[in-house]
């Protein structure tokens, strides 16, 4: 099954391609969790500049609801990407099919999917920044977790 990154509802579609080349480039299917603030679809991300999407499986969910029931019936454990959260990246201990969820750039995610993560993660970083580029921490996290269960490619 491999690794999955999610995208709760982004909000700007560059960071959406980037995530998409990020998961093309290192074997990841990526989810884009909507409503989104750009139009979802080949054409728009292909507008973006995005030209890897034809290497990457990607995935639309109408909802949260409508994602959970997807990912739960995988039996996915969802680890969320947070800046409240209560483990760093490092001492975490990934499975090879976990879920990697990022929240909008604007707002994170809301208390009730923060609630549905069966872990959440911090990267660390030092005092006095608010948080990292959502692309950005989505390669980190990503290139950890395949590291750590020995899924990077070549």
């Amino acid at each position: 099954m491999g690794l999955h990154v999610a995208l709760y509802c982004p909000d700007i579609a560059q960071n959406a391609g980037t995530i998409l080349r990020t998961g093309a480039c290192l074997g990841a299917e990526v989810h884009i969790i909507e409503p989104a603030g750009f139009p979802v679809g080949d054409a728009g991300f292909r507008r973006a500049g995005m030209d890897y999407i034809d290497q990457v499986r990607w995935h639309r969910h109408a909802s949260f609801l409508a994602f959970d029931a997807v990912r739960r019936d995988a039996g996915q454990r969802l680890v969320l990407m947070t800046t409240r959260g209560s483990t760093p990246l490092f001492d975490f201990r990934f499975q090879p099919d976990d879920m990697l969820l990022f929240g909008r750039e604007s707002a994170g995610v809301p208390a009730e999917v923060h609630a549905a993560a069966d872990a959440r993660i911090a990267i660390p970083m030092r005092r006095g920044v608010r948080s990292l580029n959502v692309a950005v921490s989505a390669g980190i996290a990503l290139a950890e977790a395949l590291r750590q269960t020995g899924g990077l490619p070549g």
